[in-house]
């Protein structure tokens, strides 16, 4: 087992807000939280790196210093002086000019081949003296200007359809974005962007990482990037390369436009945050901001005080154990939602930011009861990547109140269902309803469950009907890396093929997935560009391809417009019909009409295809493919066929009290024709198909109506 540092650290600094760079009247005034340095240095640069520095003064273990007439745009670093004792977890050294934690605008990247490492190898680890001003990022000082235009009301997350997105990807090549915005903070403002989201039905957009982030040095080495972004180096700066803006901290400004933009069509904004590491990686990796300041401080250390303690994978974890820490986290949330205006967190592996000082995990941890007790997050959506891969990691279910979590219990089910890998229909009914296994208790509703198929980690939408294998030769690991079972299938064809019966299954397949991500109780997921047929071509690990393998192709929607339409006909029915996106759990319950009297129909019940609800021997029943979700209140109600089956099969509608008339609102069948059916008629779902039925009530019951977009509505005739 490997112990927890013995190290006995300082308390945390008992006033953050005296940090990073502030403009007064006269100057700028620096704070730097570095308890155990024994000399801070303010190293101010010019245009051309040559450096003018300041000695900062030390007080509850912050340094802090006013210097007159600094300006915004001004770029700064520091210098920390101390002991050099790794033993200690202490590795001090001047040499390295530092970033601010709590900088608000970063420049660039990191030179690889520059002197960034705090140490020399073949000394024995001896402080390495070149100065490494060169080679590393800076921070900047940034002017004051006003938060982003607040969103008129910030939905339930039972009303949420979140459209993960890589910022540059989606609009890289967009045809309608000028070519100077593109893949910029200013082009997802740009309107052509912002109405496909809001034609399709979407109220909330993760972005990946936006924080300012760097590429790791063997990706680097093999002539590629770091895409994705999950590599961050400032927790309270934009990504300064997002920015179209020339000007030195132009990406702040350029962040709140586009915030202001998306609130005012509506759209919330959840920024997916990597506060469980740092983009400095192992201890044999740069010296950039964090080791520098502290080694033993910021980072969770081995017992040896040489190695971090690494339950992320990446090479160090934040301890945020340490109050210090932890405040500066939570500094950067407040930060990010009253200065630049987000609407919610998705916490990258977030289990590392529950473990407590002896690496623990610990679901009562001060992180999470700190957010549950901050009135500036009272409102603010969380999300939890709920695992890690350390001891105990995995923590699926264990969040509590006040937090959503990826269900990645929903993901691997669907992608088995859909392809025919699964044996009966009661997991299926379990995902549909929540995952009430997993959330239903300590007062959660269903919208604890993210609910989605394809993120950005792994195969879109479109490769898993398409490939069979993973195909990362472009990453230059020889195919190594990604994961090998992804739960898909190429429906008898390894990659694009003109066969047409193939390719009609495969839109088909695709439909089904994006319709049961959409129809299940809890909050749905879209992965950009699955709407419309985006692919990696078998990529399923892109986080190294900033290239036209990873970008949102806008063109594809001709071919895959299909998908397109059915997405946006079945958010129009969750948008307009409550029963489909309820955040109570269905407890199979009376539903009483105006009167108080039962009707005979239930909140949530499972309809069998052909005596009405499932029985005991349906359930257990492991050829089983088709399975009927009723959904019902006062007035209203649905039922969605699922069928998984190779084969068609004839289902006979329940008879009343479940409804006097069923009609076909949706179906993923690329032809259905339209259809007005009675109770005890007789149905054919075709083979690996999905079909939403709106149910008549009442005799003189008037056709549902829901909105879309022109090429997508039903007009009256049509439903009749």
């Amino acid at each position: 087992m490997i112990k927890p540092s013995p190290i006995v650290l300082p308390p945390g600094p008992q006033d953050t807000s005296v940090l990073g760079a502030t403009l007064t009247n006269s100057g700028c005034r620096f704070g730097l939280w570095a308890p155990r340095a024994s000399r801070v240095e303010l190293a101010l640069v010019n245009a051309d790196r040559s450096q003018t520095n300041h000695d900062m003064t030390l007080s509850d273990g912050v340094w802090t210093v006013e210097v007159p007439g600094v300006a915004a745009g001004q770029r700064y670093g520091y210098r920390v002086h101390g002991e050099w004792n790794p033993n200690k977890g202490m590795r001090f050294n001047p040499a390295k000019l530092l970033l601010d934690p709590y900088a608000r605008a970063i420049t660039a990247g990191v030179d690889y081949a520059g002197p960034i490492s705090d140490h020399t190898a073949e000394s024995n680890y001896q402080p390495d003296t070149r100065d490494s001003a060169m080679s590393v990022p800076l921070s900047v000082v940034v002017a004051n200007t006003p938060p982003p235009r607040p969103i008129a009301r910030r939905r339930p997350l039972s009303e949420s359809v979140i459209y993960e997105t890589h910022l540059k990807g989606i609009t890289q090549t967009h045809p309608q974005v000028p070519e100077h915005l593109r893949g910029t903070y200013a082009g997802m403002a740009y309107p052509a962007v912002i109405d496909h989201l809001l034609d399709i039905g979407i109220n909330t957009v993760e972005f990946l990482p936006l924080h300012h982030f760097v590429s790791e040095p063997f990706v680097v080495g093999r002539g590629l990037v770091n895409y994705w972004g999950y590599n961050t180096l400032g927790f309270f700066a934009p990504h300064a390369a997002y920015s179209s803006s020339g000007s030195l901290g132009g990406q702040v400004g350029e962040f709140k436009e586009m915030v202001s933009a998306l609130h005012d069509a509506g759209i919330e904004v959840i920024l997916d945050v990597v506060y469980n590491h740092t983009g400095e990686g192992g201890h044999e990796g740069p010296t950039l901001s964090f080791r520098g300041i502290d080694h033993g401080l910021y980072y969770r250390l081995t017992q040896d005080l040489h190695n971090d303690y690494n339950v992320t994978g990446t090479g160090n974890s934040l301890d945020t154990s340490h109050e210090g820490v932890l405040d500066m986290v939570l500094d950067s949330m407040r930060y990010w939602v009253t200065e630049m205006g987000v609407d919610g967190f998705r916490f990258d592996l977030a289990t590392t930011l529950v473990r407590d000082g002896e690496h623990h995990v610990d679901q009562n941890h001060p992180f999470k009861r700190a957010i549950a007790d901050d009135p500036v997050l009272a409102d603010i959506k969380m999300i939890a990547e709920p695992w890690d891969i350390g001891p105990y990691g995995y923590q699926v279910g264990a969040w509590g109140p006040g937090w959503s979590e990826w269900n990645d219990k929903f993901r691997d089910f669907a992608r088995d269902y859909w392809r025919g890998a699964t044996h009966g229909v009661q997991v299926l009914a379990t995902r549909l309803a929540g995952s009430p296994d997993l959330f239903d208790q300590h007062g959660r509703d269903a919208t604890a469950s993210v609910n989605f198929i394809t993120a950005h980690d792994g195969f879109t939408m479109r490769d898993l009907v398409t490939y069979d294998m993973k195909h990362n030769q472009a990453n230059g690991e020889h195919n190594r890396d990604g994961h090998d079972h992804n739960r898909s299938w190429n429906h008898g064809w390894e990659g694009e093929t003109d066969d047409e019966e193939i390719v009609e299954l495969r839109h088909r397949q695709v439909k089904n997935m994006m319709a049961t991500q959409l129809l299940a109780s809890g909050v749905p997921m879209i992965t950009a560009g699955d709407e419309m047929g985006r692919t990696q071509r078998g990529n399923n690990n892109a986080y190294c391809q900033d290239s036209p393998l990873s970008w949102v192709h806008w063109e594809t929607i001709e071919e895959w417009g299909d998908v397109a339409d059915l997405t946006r006909q079945v958010l129009a029915l969750r948008a307009e019909h409550p029963v489909l996106r309820r955040a109570e759990f269905g407890r199979h319950a009376v539903v009483l009409d105006e009167a108080g009297e039962p009707t005979g129909r239930f909140d949530l019940a499972w309809l069998d295809g052909d005596t009405g609800e499932m029985g005991d021997e349906d359930w257990t029943d492991q050829s089983r493919t088709v399975l009927g979700m009723y959904l019902s209140d006062q007035d209203e109600a649905f039922v969605v066929w699922f069928h998984n089956g190779p084969d068609d099969r004839v289902i006979t509608l329940p008879p009343e009290p479940w409804g006097v008339g069923y009609r076909v609102l949706v179906s993923t069948v690329a032809e259905q024709p339209e259809q007005q059916l009675l109770p005890g008629d007789r149905y054919t779902l075709t083979s690996r198909s999905l079909v939403v039925m709106g149910v008549d009530l009442v005799a003189d019951d008037q056709p549902l109506q829901f909105s879309a977009s022109d090429d997508a509505r039903l007009d009256d005739a049509e439903m009749d």
